[in-house]
This record gives C-alpha cells, structure tokens and sequence, in this order.
C-alpha cells in the first residue's frame, strides 16, 4: 500500500498519539518526516522516504507535498510539488497501466501490476490536485484551474477507456472526483465562463465513474450557472453530440433538461433530495411560461418530501400560471379547508385574485379576500392592502353579475371604498392606480378616471400599452375624439410595431367618430401588412400555438374591419371579412353578430335574427347579440304585440349585464313606446342619451 498514514496511541499515555507514514508494508513515523521539513531539508526528506518505505523519487515528493499541504504550510507544498516532472510520471504509468480489456473483467482478486498502477497513479494524480488547492488558496485561481485541468488530461491518457466501474482503487476514485468537481468552479472563480461551462460538459459528458451524489452536484451547480450567470452558453460541441438526441437550444432550456434529469433522480432514489432544485427548476419553467410543465414535475415528487398542504399550493400557483384557473382554485379549495390552513395568507390572496377574474366565483373571492384582511396583522400587516385590493376587485366582478339595482350600486361602492384603502398601503402600486381608474371608468366618473390614467402613464414611464389605449378610451367618452388620437399617435411612436395591433384598431374607430372612414380602412390596411409581415416570419406551415402567440390577431384584423364596412353600409366588403375571418375561427358570437348587421342592412330580417340566435346559443351572455335581437323585435312590434315581451326580457337582461349599454336602453324604451307606457319610456330614453354623451368607442372591459 502506497502512502497510507496512521495514527495509534504510545505505551505512555492516551494523549501521545503517533503519526505514521505507510506504504509497501512498512511504516516511519511522521515526525522524522517533519523534522527534516522544518529544517529546510526536502532532499533530505524525500531520501529518508524513499530508503524507509521504498519508494521511488515522484512517489516520495507527492507523499511530502501532501504532508505540507496537511500541515497548511502551502508555500512549502508548492515547492515540494513543482520539483517533481509529474509528466514523465504519467507517462510512465500510462506505460504500466493494466490492459483495456481488464476493465471489463468481472471483480475477482486484483493483479499486482494493476493494484501498483492504481496506486501509484494516485499518488501522482493527488499531487497535482493538491498542487491546484494550493494555488487557488493562494489567489492564484487560473493556474489552480490549468493544474487541476491537468489532472483530468492525465487520467483520461492512463485510462483512455474510461475508469473502469469495478477493480478501481477508492483513493484514486476519490481524488478524480474531486478534481472533476473542482475544475469547472476554479475557472468561474477565475471569471473565464466558457472554460467552465466546457468543464461541466467534460464532467457530465465524460467516463470519471462518479457516484450518483457527486453527479447530482455538478449538474445543479452548473443548471444553477446557466439560469443565473448572465452569460450565454455556447452550442455542445458536435462531438458530444449524440444523433437524435434533444439538443437544447440556449441557457434556459439546457438548465431546465439537468433539473428535470435531477428530479428524476431523486424519485428514483439515486440521489438524496435536495428542495432547491425544485425552486431553481420553478424559476427555469417560469422564465419561459412553462408552469404547466412545472405542475406535471410537482405531481411526479414522491409523497412526503412534501406536506400536502404545500404541495396544492405550488401547484396552485403552477396551474394559475399556465391560466388553468379552474383547477388552481380547486386545489386552494382544499388547502384552505378548515382542517387544513385556512389562514393561510398567501393561499387566500391567490384565491381571491384566481376569483376576482371571473364573475360567478366573485363572491367567493370576496370572501377569501375579507378572510386575509382579518389575518394581516403585525409583521404581515403590509398585506392588508393586497387584501383591499383583492375585495375592491372581486366586489367589482360581482357587480356585473346580473342583480337588482340596488345590489350592483352597493357593490360597486363597497368595490371603489376597498380599492380607496388599498391605494392608502399602496399609493406607488400602478396596478392598483390602473384598477381603480377601470372602476371609476365604467361607473363613469370620467373625471378621475382620467386623473388615475395619467397617475398610471407617470408611474409607468409610458412603457405599458394598456395605459395609452385607457387615456384613449376615457377621453373619447369625454367627446374629445381629436385629443384622444392624439394619445394613441403617441403610444404608436413608443410601442413595437408587432404591438400595435389594439392601438391601430382603436385608432381607425377614432377616424370613424371623427367621419374620416377612408383614413380609416387606411389604418386596417396597414394592420393587415403586419399580418402578411407576421405570417411571413413564421413561414407556411404555422403551428397552433404560434398562431395563439401572434402579436397581431388576424381573426381580430378581418372582424374589425367586417365591422368598420357595416358602419359604412358596405354589405359586399363585409360579406368578404367575415369570410376571411371565418375561415380563422369558425365559431364566434361576436363574428355572428357583425352577419346579423349586414343581412339586417340588406333587409333580410329573417337571415338576421338566425345569425343573432346562433351568436346567443354561443355565448348567451352576449349583449351585443341580446341587443340587436331585442332591437328587431321591437320593430316588429309596432304590428305584432306579442312579441313586445320577449324584446322586452332581451333588453332587460342585456342591461342586468351591462347596465350601460345605451343601445338597450334606447330600444327598451322604444318597446315601452309601443306597448303604451310612456313614463317608462321616458326613462329609458333618458338613461340612452345621458350615457351616449359619456360613451366609450371600446367598452373599457376591453384593456383588463
């Protein structure tokens, strides 16, 4: 055995304990060594080495370097290790090294010359790698990583065929491990990145023998240096490259393929688990809108690493992410039971927020909201104001389910008076200014609507499109349709042009307010140069994902334009948008009430009215739709009583929807005309002048 060092007790006493170096069967003790090191004798150290152990001169001095490495003397080491040619030594063990067929031999009793080879070769190899710790606790970081760099070259030429899994000495295993491990950190440490992303791939890609630990911790540390290094990764080379296998694409997705590898392991039971890799491959799967992936991952944890509760609430978080709402709120139903956690403050903002975007869970969400104002108290205080927020928001939605008059005015005040509070913990949020200033819009109070679109545009630099297009809404219910294209010229400068697509609608319904519909179809022309452009960039063959991701909706583009030419009375080029968008989405209530306006155009009633039933059977919450059904109804009242009632119940529940819709309230109160009721007629008329002077050319619901 070569280099082995022992330590037993002296005759005299417990407390004495000898040092011994050992190797081919005999033992010195350290102490001789030591002496002579103190002194400054090396030569003299190294002779007595290899005269009492039998040793040759590269064995001795790497058994020396070790010593003062041990003794933390690293100026001496790196003396004692620079004095020994460590490659002719490698060659000359690359010489001795067993043939390659032994390293698939199956494990029997070693032979000689492989046991000496082994060993002789760890010495050689420990003392490069000790040579290379040395450096780098000195500073000297790139010639520490060169020399550890070395020791890799070295083993690769003793072992060109890999270090065999069995009949290996645990030694040297131990010190190739370790220098695998070290390398790629020395060279980061270094600042030379690309030499450490070689160095990982060398470490995952090469045969080193590592043990599944050792492994799983090169491969986080170097997901965890692709995600947040901030340096881009070059292509593996062809080399490494295995046909047909995935080859990913930059950073993220190569960070993404180790962590996901990792998570195997684990589950398997190959590796102890480590709960960072699932928050470094939360990260990886977020910056790329992935989180469904993230969910499946969650899913496949093995029970108990974690609780129950935990897990639904990431994957709560996941599946709202991917906008699978349903099932996240489901899953904070349970998290939130009360045998669970039912004060959980997090869980319940995230389910008042997953509530507060649909109607019919509004209530529940005010609830879940009102829950977490009552529990943000000391250190979490600062959340009472998310949890306003969230009330203020889900009170809003269910006002907008259809109710009395006096619940929908109780509730949108209750919605403003939460929103107020939350804006007092949070008066720099532009979210919560941008929300508010929504309320205020569709309860038009336009002059603060006003007031919050500009606090947004400010707190926000103008870099928020939503902000523009809310500025230019409020001020075209205002009638100030000049100054509200003014705005959306403006936004235009600053936005992208594959972002212009809601700005350019907005704009060419301003041209239509202002009687300019030649500028107008002008505007839809350009719109659809940038789906040509769009389309172009994708090539033929477009996936459905990639037409759900384009920046400028066509099916949008050919509607919009349907809608402009009815405007105009242009029945010929509304017949061919629609088909143009039709062959985009085949179904759609807002497409259908658009055909129901052209065949009323031409006076068809028959066609039309089968076109606004077929838009309800869609979507029957369709107001649109309500209306212009309600509206022919009425028409033919004037002759036929009977169907009064039925336009009557249209209009009616078009306005429980949207009570300002001021189209259902002109034909309600033509329907009360004909029916003899004037007062109520009256009214209605009323109510669809006063909103006609405050009335959006989009609904404000559009920009949420």
């Amino acid at each position: 055995m070569l280099g082995d060092q022992s330590t037993e007790l002296s005759e005299n006493g417990e407390d004495e304990i000898i040092r011994k170096l050992c190797a081919n069967g005999m033992c010195m003790k350290t102490s001789e060594v030591e002496a002579k090191l103190d002194e400054g004798n090396i030569q003299e150290a190294e002779s007595s080495l290899r005269e009492g152990l039998s040793l040759n001169f590269e064995e001795a001095r790497a058994l020396l370097g070790r010593l003062e490495y041990q003794r933390g003397n690293l100026e001496g080491a790196l003396r004692v290790f620079e004095g020994i040619d460590l490659q002719a030594a490698i060659q000359r063990l690359q010489v001795s090294a067993p043939p390659e067929k032994s390293a698939t031999k199956k494990k029997g009793p070693r032979e000689p010359q492989q046991s000496v080879s082994q060993h002789a070769a760890n010495l050689v190899l420990e003392a490069i790698y000790l040579k290379a710790k040395s450096l780098q606790k000195l500073g000297r970081i790139t010639e520490a990583a060169r020399e550890c760099r070395s020791v890799l070259d070295s083993v690769e030429k003793i072992f060109q065929q890999g270090i065999p899994d069995a009949q290996v000495d645990t030694k040297l295993q131990e010190t190739v491990s370790h220098a695998v491990e070290l390398l790629p950190a020395l060279w980061r440490e270094s600042g030379d990145f690309q030499e450490a992303i070689s160095a990982y791939r060398r470490a995952l890609l090469s045969q080193w023998n590592l043990d599944n630990d050792s492994c799983a911790r090169i491969q986080k540390d170097f997901a965890v240096f692709l995600l947040h290094s901030g340096v881009e990764a070059t292509p593996p080379s062809l080399a490494s490259q295995i046909e047909g296998s995935y080859i990913p694409r930059n950073n993220v997705e190569e960070a993404i393929l180790l962590l996901m590898i990792l998570l195997k392991k684990f589950n398997l039971g190959k590796a102890k688990w480590d709960p960072s890799v699932i928050e470094h491959l939360t990260f990886g799967l977020s910056l790329c809108s992935q989180t469904s992936v993230l969910a499946k991952q969650l899913e496949e944890v093995m029970p108990g690493v974690f609780s129950r509760v935990e897990r639904w609430n990431n994957l709560a978080l996941s599946y709202s992410a991917a906008g699978q709402s349903s099932a996240a709120v489901n899953l904070l139903r349970k998290s939130l039971h009360k045998h669970e956690q039912p004060d959980d403050l997090v869980a319940l903002l995230l389910a008042a927020k997953l509530c507060s975007e649909e109607p019919s869970l509004a209530a529940e969400g005010a609830g879940y909201a009102q829950r977490a104002i009552n529990n943000a108290q000391g250190m979490d205080e600062h959340l009472k104001g998310v949890g306003l927020r969230m009330l203020g928001l889900c009170l809003g939605k269910q006002a907008k389910v259809p109710t009395s008059d006096f619940e929908r005015s109780r509730l949108q005040s209750e919605s403003l008076k939460a929103l107020d509070g939350a804006i007092a913990f949070e008066p720099n949020n532009p979210d919560l200014i941008f929300e508010l200033g929504v309320q205020y819009a569709e309860q038009r109070n336009l002059k603060a609507a006003s007031r919050y679109a500009k606090e947004f545009i400010d707190a926000t630099g103008g870099s928020v499109l939503k902000g523009w297009r809310f500025l230019a809404l409020v001020l075209s219910a205002q009638q100030r349709f000049s100054e509200a294209e003014v705005v959306t010229d403006a936004a235009l400068d600053e936005t992208a042009k594959w972002d212009q697509g809601p700005l350019l609608r907005l704009k060419a319904k301003l041209k239509i307010s202002q009687s300019n519909p030649t500028e107008a179809v002008e505007t839809y022309r350009y719109l659809l140069a940038l789906v040509q452009a769009q389309r172009k960039s994708f090539g033929p063959l477009r996936t459905l994902s990639q037409m759900e991701e384009d920046k400028v909706n066509e099916f949008e583009v050919w509607h919009g334009l349907a809608y402009l030419y009815s405007s105009l009375s242009h029945w010929n080029d509304v017949e061919v948008c629609l088909k143009k968008a039709g062959e985009l989405k085949q179904y759609s209530a807002s497409m259908l009430h658009t055909e129901g306006r052209m065949w009323e155009g031409r006076k068809e009633f028959k066609p039309a009215i089968a076109a606004f039933l077929d838009g309800l059977l869609l979507d029957g919450s369709s107001v649109p739709c309500k209306v212009a059904v309600g509206a022919l109804l009425s028409e033919r009242g004037k002759d036929h009583q009977p169907t009064l009632p039925v336009a009557r119940s249209l209009l009616s529940d078009a306005l429980r929807i949207d009570p300002t819709n001021r189209k259902a309230w002109y034909y309600l109160g033509m329907v009360h005309k004909y029916d003899g009721r004037i007062a109520d007629a009256t009214d209605c008329f009323q109510a669809a002048s006063m909103l006609e002077e405050s009335d959006p050319i989009e609904s404000f619901s559009t920009i949420l």
